[in-house]
């Protein structure tokens, strides 16, 4: 049945956003948690900021590649329904993981791994302004909202004329995924107001 097969693909690209590849890799290769540490998120930035580079991109990779299995996945096994639809569950479970106490990261990663393997050539540009925004301001942060600002509006005027791009469906996705973006960092707004959100590059204090 139709709703049963969508139902199925919804339940596996939960669980793949929900493997909690931050707790993983702190705990085996760091032996640290990093929801112990800093922002106590499970994400990418929170890990890097942890774990250093090295486990930090490792922590990115793996959650940009839960976004992009998700979408390939609901892509080429099943036809009921849109595709980013089944694609958005992975966000879900990455911001609540059935596998680490529903406390999970702030779905940047992922959700740029489902731009990437959803609409490949769109992610250039929304590249260009999230590395632009971290070299002027030097804050993930500031940098994730704006880029998925960026990418709601392209959605809307579509200047690449992707035509995975055209339709009712990626603009509700797309839209979905700059408010939850927003949202997710509204206690880096109040460490910016405040002057302590951390910033690339600079040194822990003692």
């Amino acid at each position: 049945m139709p709703i049963l097969n969508s139902l199925l693909f919804i339940l596996i690209a939960y669980l793949i956003g929900s493997f909690p590849s931050g707790l993983i890799i702190g705990k085996i290769f760091y032996q640290t948690d990093i929801r112990e540490h800093g922002s106590r998120s499970l994400g990418g930035s929170n890990a890097m900021r942890v774990l250093g580079k090295k486990g930090g991109l490792v922590v990115y990779t793996l959650d940009i590649l839960k976004g992009g299995i998700a979408v390939l996945v609901a892509m080429h096994f099943q036809d009921d329904i849109h595709p980013l639809i089944i694609a958005i569950f992975s966000l879900v479970g990455h911001i609540y993981p059935l596998f680490a106490g529903f406390k999970g990261g702030k779905a940047v990663a992922c959700a740029a791994g489902i731009v990437l393997f959803y609409t490949p050539i769109t992610i250039l540009m929304l590249a260009v302004m999230f590395f632009g925004s971290l070299f002027l301001w030097k804050m993930i942060s500031v940098s994730s909202v704006l880029t998925s600002t960026t990418m709601f509006i392209i959605t809307l005027i579509n200047p690449l004329n992707d035509s995975n791009l055209e339709g009712i469906v990626p603009r509700i996705i797309f839209t979905l995924f700059m408010v939850i973006i927003v949202i997710k960092h509204i206690p880096n707004y109040k460490r910016i107001i405040a002057g302590t959100e951390p910033k690339v590059g600079q040194k822990k204090s003692a």
